[in-house]
């Protein structure tokens, strides 16, 4: 069985670690480039960056902080933000990163993804999708609507619909981000991370909600995700990637170990 992976988020404003609840409120926590190493140093499997303002800005994401975290860690590296162009993808990957992640740009252009998956390979092709509870409709009949712009911008279309697009068209992974759970800290949006996941055949990461331990084992397991996206849990010293590696670990989850030195 292939281990479950433990995948702390750095969303990056203005070159700074930046956390806030439901995409609201962000506090500023630091150099991201220093957490990264931290992070890499107790075990995590990968490492996801997101400059959160580069898509609603019109900007490009920043590379140099990208170039920065990318010689400081040696696991896969996820870059998003901004992303709407071959061109930039080269530009992230050449800047050190093993992965994009596409959201806004592929959901207004979606032959992006293929595009994407051409140049560089499925698995360097990841999917963000922010998705939040949505009334059923006949065009939203799984109750989730996609939405853009660092969550600002509502789009109609149906979350379970375009996750099964997009793999058709070549992405490689998917994020799933619940925007009603997110920073929340209460639990994984547990209904729509099962729904997806098993929609596609390709590997899910759930994001948005993490507050303990039980609720990362609960979305490896009743939410079917390959893995899961962690924030606040970790940025405020609550748990160390060590101590939730354990805790999964002693439940049957398959993890890769932490090294043993930081686990102490």
């Amino acid at each position: 069985m292939l281990s479950k992976r433990i995948i702390p988020c750095l969303d990056v404003r203005d070159g700074q670690l930046t956390k806030g609840v439901k995409f609201q409120g962000n506090i500023d926590l630091g150099d991201p480039v220093a957490v990264a190493r931290r992070y890499y140093e107790e075990g995590a499997d990968e490492i996801v960056f997101y400059d959160i303002t580069a898509s609603a800005e019109g900007r490009n994401v920043f590379l140099d902080v990208v170039e920065r975290v990318a010689e400081s860690i040696f696991i896969p590296f996820s870059v998003g933000g901004g992303i709407d162009s071959v061109a930039q993808m080269r530009a992230v990957l050449l800047a050190g990163a093993e992965k994009v992640s596409l959201n806004s740009a592929a959901v207004k252009r979606p032959e992006l993804i293929s595009e994407g998956a051409a140049a560089f390979g499925s698995q360097a092709i990841v999917l963000g999708m922010d998705a939040r509870r949505a009334p059923v409709s006949p065009d939203r009949p799984s109750g989730y609507e996609i939405v853009v712009r660092g969550g600002r911008t509502p789009t109609g279309l149906d979350a379970l619909a375009w996750a099964q697009k997009a793999e058709k068209l070549g992405a490689g992974e998917i994020c799933l981000n619940a925007i009603d759970t997110d920073g929340t800290k209460d639990g994984y949006e547990l209904t729509l991370t099962r729904m997806i996941a098993e929609a596609v055949s390709i590997p899910v990461i759930a994001s948005g909600g993490a507050g303990e331990p039980r609720h990362i084992h609960e979305a490896l397991t009743e939410g079917r995700a390959s893995a899961a996206l962690v924030a606040s849990i970790v940025h405020f010293n609550e748990y160390s990637i060590p101590e939730l590696k354990r805790y999964l670990a002693e439940r049957g989850c398959p993890v890769r170990p932490a090294p043993a030195a930081k686990t102490l």
